[in-house]
Parts: C-alpha cells; sequence; structure tokens
C-alpha cells in the first residue's frame, strides 16, 4: 500500500459496507486482493475489515496466510492516515505472528494504533480478528516519501 490520497477514498453507500471507505483503484494489488474497508468508531479508533471469500482460501479451507498480511499491510495504512499527513508512503516493515484461522464466510476485523510519529516514519501496532477470537498480531514502519504529485 502507499498510503493513498485523500481524494482516493470514497465512502460506500449501500450494502453490508455502507458507511465504511475503501481505497479502491488507488492500489490494483489490494483491488484484486480485496476488497478492504476501513471506517473510524464513534471514538476515533481506527477499524479495518472485510468478509473472507473462496478466493482467499489456502488448500485446507482456511484463509491463506498472504492474504491476513496483505490485510494487515492495508490496515497499517488506514490506522496510520492522519499519522501520514496525505504524504505518499511505502511499508516499510511488515512483521505478523499467526495465531488463529479464519473460515470461509467470517467477518474478518483489524484495529490498532500508531506507537510513534516521526517526520518520516510512522510505527504501527494491531491486531487481526475474527468472531472475537485473535487471527493474528502485526507491527510495521511506514516510511514517508514526499508531497503527492
Amino acid at each position: 500500500m502507499d498510503g493513498g490520497g485523500e481524494d482516493d477514498r470514497g465512502v460506500i453507500k449501500d450494502g453490508e459496507w455502507a458507511g465504511w471507505r475503501t481505497w479502491e483503484g488507488s492500489d490494483p494489488f489490494e483491488d484484486h486482493a480485496g476488497p478492504f474497508y476501513f471506517r473510524y468508531d464513534a471514538d476515533g479508533t481506527p477499524r479495518c475489515a472485510f468478509r473472507a471469500e473462496k478466493k482467499h482460501m489456502n488448500g485446507g479451507g482456511f484463509m491463506h496466510g498472504g492474504c491476513i498480511m496483505t490485510f494487515a499491510d492495508f490496515s497499517l495504512f488506514a490506522i496510520a492516515r492522519d499519522a501520514l499527513e496525505g504524504q505518499h508512503s511505502v511499508t516499510a516493515t511488515l512483521n505478523g505472528e499467526f495465531v488463529g484461522a479464519v473460515p470461509l464466510g467470517a467477518l474478518v476485523e483489524a484495529t490498532g494504533e500508531v506507537v510513534r510519529a516521526a517526520r518520516s516514519l510512522v510505527f504501527v501496532r494491531g491486531l487481526i480478528t475474527t468472531g472475537g477470537e485473535p487471527v493474528m498480531s502485526f507491527s510495521g514502519v511506514i516510511k514517508k516519501r514526499g508531497p503527492r504529485k
């Protein structure tokens, strides 16, 4: 993910994801892997989510680890949105610890926080869950690359 600009974020108007936002069109890989969504809870907590589809599953019938990592990467940027100040940004590091599985059809959610926002680096940590159970803890660093062109 590259920290898509504010113009790239559209609010979903209807269906299961009404009121959620997406970066559809700004990151072709995420468009293919997702769709992934984000919003901010009433208290301002960033929340990301998506529904586990057949295309997300591995040969064992559970969500592929690569899909979970891709969602974690998406979540880094949604969690850090304000700290990125609209700048073009890239993932510098992403670490994850898998602790649970995701079945087909499950709602997958991520929440997290900015641990530190420096001039050019933003440190983030989060937790991915399904049905209230942890799936993966993750942390990462985002590098601000400069103004969007």
